[in-house]
């Protein structure tokens, strides 16, 4: 009698595994389920949103609404209230120097700060760690500690209107611009420099024609920080732009509008959010491109 062998077991049909990544977005294999993020996230989104939301809001309101109702929906809605500051010359007048100003501060801003960081990142010299820390210690004085003396030397410089405010904010600008270009710069591949100079391009040529480009995600992010910062500036001009209305920036236009209608309130928040617009449209367009400039920056 023969024997004969027994059957495989038939084997257990494998249990798909979602990748790590999947998983975790799902909140499998963390012990905590997605939704405490997600309150988290909205708990953030209305701190950040809700003064914003609140402020445009108010500038639909009559006075009488904003005191009896402070916290409801506008009624009547009071479109004149934008309106009235859109037909104001002296309104334009200062966003277009806001503008004037901060496109000049981010040329500035981003050209020298790129032309420092190259050399700090792609040469080797004596003292360059030395230089390096000269623009890192810039981080530590605020403004407001430097602003007296700043203001002095620019007197006797005779700067004054907005080239005195051009200057300045250029220059405090720079340290947080070659913090960030410099670790973008330096990961830049060393091939690529060498290939150029075989080619018999210059380091200069190489700067324009080369690293210009390819440093173009990191001159973005500092570019639209340097914006943000200028466009938001108030001591400087607050100590340089006195007199006429119409030489102002938009941040010490508010407060000159403040003065003028103390008790109409619903105007001074409509100024404000009209003042606020230009700069939060604008990052929220380049949002994308800050995060990938300074993820370029972290990885080199």
């Amino acid at each position: 009698m023969t024997a004969t062998a027994a059957p495989a077991p038939a084997s257990a049909p494998r249990k798909s595994v979602a990748p790590p990544h999947r998983r975790y977005a799902r909140g499998e294999g963390t012990g905590k389920t997605p939704w405490l993020s997600i309150a988290v996230a909205l708990v953030g989104v209305a701190v950040t949103l809700g003064p914003i939301v609140y402020l445009v809001v108010g500038g639909l309101r009559t006075q009488q609404d904003l005191s009896t109702n402070p916290t409801g929906l506008p009624d009547p809605v009071m479109w004149s209230n934008y309106g009235d500051i859109l037909s104001n010359d002296i309104f334009w007048r200062q966003a277009a120097n806001s503008l004037l100003v901060a496109t000049l501060t981010t040329a500035g801003v981003v050209l020298f700060g790129t032309m420092a960081a190259y050399p700090l990142a792609r040469y080797r010299f004596k003292g360059r760690e030395g230089v390096f820390m000269i623009f890192t210690t810039g981080l530590m004085f605020p403004l407001s500690v430097a602003v007296l003396p700043l203001y002095l030397l620019l007197k006797d410089m005779g700067l004054s209107g907005l080239p005195g405010l051009i200057v300045p904010q250029i220059a405090f600008g720079l340290p947080m611009t070659i913090i960030i270009l410099r670790p973008f710069l330096k990961a830049l591949p060393l091939e690529l420099e060498e290939a150029a100079f075989m080619d018999g391009v210059s380091r200069i040529g190489f700067f324009w024609r080369m690293l210009l480009p390819l440093a173009r995600p990191g001159m973005v992010t500092v570019g639209v920080l340097a914006f943000i910062a200028s466009w938001n500036a108030y001591l400087l001009p607050l100590l340089l732009l006195t007199g006429d209305p119409r030489g102002m920036t938009l941040p010490l236009g508010i407060t000159t509008f403040q003065g003028q209608y103390a008790s109409a309130t619903t105007l001074i928040m409509a100024y404000t959010s009209l003042a606020m617009i230009p700069a939060l449209v604008f990052f929220l367009l380049m949002e994308r491109r800050i995060v990938d400039g300074l993820t370029g920056a972290v990885k080199g």
